[in-house]
């Protein structure tokens, strides 16, 4: 694959150590990650959702979150993220807002759906319309709204991102 970033192995290895070693010490979920710059590791994080009681305390988001604080960004351009498995619909989009090069992965979603773990409702969920998804969405006072963005777009301190 010219161009495109080659995985190191290793570091899948240690995001499936970090799986194991969460689930035999009862922390959470068989979920861990990695994010690495320039062949260092930067940040780890595991799926710890039912100690949090924090639906979104997935792996991969621990980690993107930790390896932000550690190199005080928001943006993780030049980094690689490796994950003990296919990476959810939220944390790949995580992975996306964080800007990073690549994602690599070990275990399947399908692999996961054997252990319970099954997204793919979510992924069905996403291609209905939305006056037709499980959770009911509507929207107001759009115009009032507005007056958010319009402050975004006047300041003069705001960070891109």
């Amino acid at each position: 694959m010219p161009g495109k970033p080659q995985p190191n192995l290793d570091f899948l290895r240690q995001a499936i150590s970090l799986a194991t070693r969460n689930v035999t010490s009862g922390n959470g979920g068989p979920f861990g990650a990695v994010i690495v710059r320039e062949g260092k590791v930067i940040a780890e994080g595991v799926n710890i959702v039912t100690v949090t009681n924090d639906p979104t305390a997935h792996g991969e988001v621990a980690a993107i979150r930790n390896a932000c604080q550690a190199l005080n960004t928001f943006s993780l351009a030049g980094c690689e993220l490796y994950s003990s498995c296919e990476p959810c619909p939220m944390c790949l989009a995580a992975s996306h807002w964080a800007r990073l090069d690549a994602v690599f992965f070990a275990a399947s979603a399908e692999d996961a759906a054997k252990a319970g773990f099954d997204d793919e409702f979510l992924y069905a969920e996403f291609r209905k319309d939305a006056t037709q998804r499980t959770l009911p969405q509507a929207q107001f006072l759009r115009e009032e709204a507005w007056s958010s963005f319009a402050a975004w777009i006047a300041s003069s301190s705001k960070v891109s991102y």
